[in-house]
């Protein structure tokens, strides 16, 4: 079965993204894509959508969102306040700059995976699993923006 295919972006291969970076870390990670005609502000569009998608709620204070507008091949990374007070900032603009020039490159898919690796990389450092199960808080499918 073909894995379904959203504004060139493997919807499967981005969730299985997801679900392997979480499998080390309480974090939670979301992608969600704006509609292909979307010509808001980015960056508050993807503030409001953390909190529409209540990421703003872990238990940790660890959620992440990747919202993309894969019509403009844009982006913004919104990472709650636990994450914030443990990560190095420049970790940020890092993640951003190589994601960028994937997107610019026309690879949404490969780029979003790595970027999701590695944020979960550094989930795992600061948010580590517990020893025990972890509950997924979050739901980890790609979601549609708003």
């Amino acid at each position: 079965m073909r894995p379904p295919i959203v504004h060139g972006i493997d919807v499967r291969a981005v969730e299985d993204a997801v679900r392997a970076a979480e499998q080390q870390t309480t974090g939670e990670i979301r992608v969600s894509l704006a509609r292909f005609y979307f010509w808001r502000d980015v960056r508050r569009a993807a503030e409001r959508t953390f909190k529409y998608l209540h990421m703003d709620r872990t238990r940790d204070r660890n959620g992440v969102l990747i919202f993309v507008v894969p019509g403009r091949r844009q982006f913004a990374v919104v990472g709650d306040g636990g994450i914030h007070q443990r990560l190095d900032p420049s970790f940020w603009p890092q993640v951003a700059d190589r994601l960028s020039a994937a997107f610019c490159a026309g690879d949404f898919t490969g780029g979003l995976s790595r970027a999701i690796a590695e944020i979960g990389v550094q989930l795992a450092t600061h948010f580590p699993l517990p020893g025990k199960p972890n509950a997924n808080e979050l739901s980890d499918t790609v979601g549609r923006g708003r």
